[in-house]
């Protein structure tokens, strides 16, 4: 696995294109789905906007569904379910791109939810810090460009958040207001990107910084 820190613009390594033990893009149902996607787009810009906007509104953004299980932090498998959080919904965005040729990684970062709910802050211990957040990283028109696809549009309009947009050409990432400009998102640290989820040090982090409640008797969810 290759990993790169923040601010860095490595030109793709053979790990960026290949498929994975997360980012399964060899996967054959991984590769009809970015095929039909990306339909009659043939420049790699427009294909990676047309992956964003289905995984971003195709599947809801749940931050209950946490599960410490690599099976469910694979492309294929995530393809297969309903309802996730940011970071498989990244790593089906570097998949889809990855099979259809555009090198990908997975990005990480602290951010803090200024607006979490109360049911969510308090399954999370009163913590409103949201450790290893998750986004898909592309590499497109020679640069790597963020995409965040975790909120889908429907959340958006329930709670008055501005969406994150995609043009692949710039980063796409969490607003920092919402439509009230009320603050929203704050990106707190960014630990750098990977080749593919490090998912031992994710699943450490989150068992680090969230009560053990969460993850005893199988109550391994937010």
């Amino acid at each position: 696995m290759s990993y790169f820190a923040p601010g860095e613009n490595p030109a793709p390594d053979a790990s960026h294109l290949a498929s994975a033990i997360y980012i399964d893009s060899a996967d054959p149902a991984v590769q009809a789905f970015a095929e039909r996607v990306a339909g009659d787009a043939a420049d790699p810009v427009a294909r990676a906007v047309r992956l964003f906007y289905a995984i971003r509104d195709g599947w809801r953004y749940d931050p209950f569904s946490i599960r410490i299980d690599p099976e469910r932090h694979r492309a294929s498998r995530i393809l297969a379910g309903g309802a996730t959080y940011c970071v498989p919904k990244a790593i089906l965005l570097a998949a889809a791109a990855r099979a259809l040729g555009i090198p990908s990684a997975i990005g990480l970062s602290d951010v803090r939810n200024h607006l979490t709910s109360d049911k969510l802050r308090e399954r999370m211990g009163g913590n409103t810090l949201f450790v290893d957040h998750g986004y898909a990283v592309l590499h497109l028109e020679g640069r790597w460009v963020k995409a965040a696809p975790a909120f889908n549009i429907e959340l958006c309009d329930r709670f008055g958040v501005r969406p994150t947009e995609f043009d692949g050409h710039g980063d796409a990432v969490f607003q920092e207001f919402d439509r009230s400009e009320r603050r929203h998102m704050e990106y707190v640290r960014d630990h750098g990107t990977w080749s593919d989820l490090p998912f031992d040090r994710v699943m450490a982090d989150y068992r680090a910084n969230y009560p053990a409640r969460l993850f005893e008797d199988g109550a391994d969810r937010f």
